[in-house]
């Protein structure tokens, strides 16, 4: 007769055990890890935008400050892009200076009329093979993790800036669906680019 083997109670409760110290032990371990990909993933993507805004108004200096219809202009990468053009009182006050990327089309150039439209077309005209992002958030939470950025505008007195989201740093609700996170950069991870200065700062929250 065969006589049947397995484990005894105490053995499982045993091994349960050690499943679970290895469970609290290494857990947190793990998820910091993976908040320290996302934050590398941010300041990569931010300090890469900075250096295309940077190199745009470089451009734009080495040939001569170039003008279109009034605006200031310069062809960076194959794209024409449209850039900060103040007036002489703004340039004076020191609230805009001149040649930082706006738009991709021949219209206001002006920071205070910055839209996310504009903003997603800046992204996309000078960083090379961006992450996919959206203007949108209704594309946002119906296809999930397909768009790495959420592009938004946020504005602080008469200052406007665009405000670039990581996505898979945002809430979800019970359904699973990403919430809209609005325009607050002290939520989630996120960089803000002022087209007035030409400042790129990282939000790593």
């Amino acid at each position: 007769m065969n006589k049947n083997s397995g484990f005894s109670l105490i053995e499982l409760v045993i091994v349960v055990v050690v499943l679970g110290i290895l469970a609290v032990t290494a857990l947190p371990r793990f998820l910091d890890v993976t908040e320290e990909a996302k934050n590398a993933s941010l300041e990569g993507v931010a300090g890469g935008f900075a250096t295309g805004v940077s190199l745009t108004r470089a451009q734009w200096e080495a040939i001569g400050r170039s003008k279109e219809a009034g605006k200031n202009v310069v062809s960076y990468d194959g794209s024409k892009l449209y850039l900060t053009t103040p007036t002489s009182a703004e340039v004076s006050a020191g609230t805009v200076s001149p040649g930082y990327p706006v738009t991709n089309q021949n219209e206001d150039v002006a920071p205070g009329s910055l839209t996310a439209v504009k903003c997603e077309s800046v992204w996309r005209s000078i960083l090379q093979n961006p992450p996919r992002i959206s203007s949108s958030f209704g594309d946002v939470r119906t296809q999930g993790d397909f768009f790495k950025y959420y592009v938004t505008t946020t504005s602080s007195g008469t200052e406007t800036s665009c405000l670039f989201y990581l996505v898979n740093s945002l809430n979800k609700d019970t359904d699973g669906l990403y919430v809209d996170p609005g325009s607050d950069t002290t939520q989630f991870k996120n960089f803000t680019y002022k087209p007035a200065t030409g400042q790129v700062s990282a939000n790593i929250n």
